[in-house]
């Protein structure tokens, strides 16, 4: 049996990848630098750099290294060109909308936000987004590829689009972002939970040691994301995690309604289902007590079905060290219980995690059209 050769094709291709990634991961390299790197030989990657260049990827910056008097030859260094692209790493929360521009170094080149006032209707978050992508394509950079967007709502997995759920605090209702970043952008424009994103960010952190955890979100809203064998579990419609209306123990010791806690403990904003976090923080210890106990009825049902190896508690109020305390001396009695921690990430985790996929997205994008 005969093992079949790679053909002529796969070979520039997969050389291109590599000198293409290594541009990525500096801002200039000569040919000399690219071969030691890589591990190819110098003509090969004499080779690339001349059809990535004549492809527009890649460009030669002009600069010189020393050369001559038995100082060897001079280099010329290469760096990829800024046609290759960028993309957009969105966050929409309530207190207003974020635009991130990002390119395949992963330097932030642009920055916008615009605040929403509230309550956040669908028209004015799409409004600011609509503007904040705007203004976020303004100057160099070459093309826009990609959008990866974080929502602080539950997302559907294939449209993308924002749901409203009963209770829900944020009621942003039916806003399309697709639609709204599809005039600003020239490839795809990918949206989730902002809880998923906070939970990729904290399993990118520890790669090796954060394959199977839930990470559950308390803060203005509540949520949960369930990572399983590395991999976000969204569920049919992409809901999965969303724990407002689990029952748990109330005040009273009954069964109630996690969301219906707040309202009993006088924790919510008037109006809305949203917590008032500054009123969570500043429970005494009997109310502390009775939000610890409720909590950790939720974790226990979210450890008895998705069995996760340790639950990492972010938001707002989860991390105030008192209220975790109280979480955690009540879970600690619960028949089946895991180690429990506070996040690590405690500024912007959910465009922390969009921005890093974004990152991955482009750098796969630019490496296709060398391919395509």
């Amino acid at each position: 049996m005969t093992t079949a050769k790679p053909s002529l094709e796969l070979l520039r291709s997969l050389t291109d990848e590599h000198v293409l990634r290594e541009l990525m991961r500096q801002r200039r390299l000569t040919r000399a630098d690219l071969a030691t790197r890589s591990g190819l030989s110098k003509p090969t990657v004499g080779e690339s750099v001349r059809r990535l260049t004549e492809a527009g990827l890649v460009v030669d910056t002009g600069e010189r290294t020393p050369g001559g008097r038995g100082m060897g030859r001079v280099g010329s260094y290469y760096a990829l060109a800024d046609s290759a692209g960028t993309a957009l790493a969105v966050s929409i929360a309530p207190d207003g909308v974020v635009v991130e521009r990002v390119d395949a170094h992963g330097d932030i080149v642009g920055r916008t936000r615009h605040d929403i006032s509230r309550p956040a209707h669908a028209e004015r978050v799409a409004a600011a987004l609509a503007t904040a992508a705007a203004q976020a394509g303004q100057g160099g950079g070459g093309a826009i590829r990609l959008a990866v967007v974080s929502a602080a709502d539950p997302v559907h997995r294939v449209t993308g689009r924002l749901i409203r759920l009963p209770d829900a605090p944020f009621l942003l209702g039916d806003l399309d972002p697709v639609a709204v970043l599809t005039p600003h952008v020239a490839g795809p424009v990918v949206v989730d939970n902002d809880v998923n994103w906070a939970a990729q960010a904290e399993r990118d952190l520890d790669p090796a040691g954060l394959s199977d955890f839930a990470y559950v979100f308390l803060g203005e809203g509540l949520g949960c994301a369930v990572v399983s064998d590395g991999a976000v579990r969204r569920g049919h419609s992409g809901v999965a995690g969303e724990i407002a209306h689990l029952l748990t123990t109330g005040p009273d010791g009954r069964a109630t309604r996690f969301i219906d806690v707040f309202a009993d403990l006088g924790l919510r904003h008037a109006g809305t289902t949203a917590i008032d976090v500054e009123r969570v923080r500043r429970l005494p210890a009997a109310g502390r007590a009775a939000l610890g106990q409720a909590v950790s009825g939720v974790l226990a049902a979210v450890v008895a079905l998705a069995d996760p190896r340790l639950v990492l508690i972010g938001g707002a109020w989860g991390t105030h060290p008192p209220i975790l305390d109280a979480v955690t001396n009540a879970f600690s009695g619960m028949p089946r219980h895991v180690e429990v921690r506070p996040a690590r990430l405690t500024d912007e985790p959910a465009l922390t995690g969009a921005r890093a996929e974004a990152l991955d997205r482009l750098r796969s994008a630019i490496i296709a059209r060398r391919t395509s």
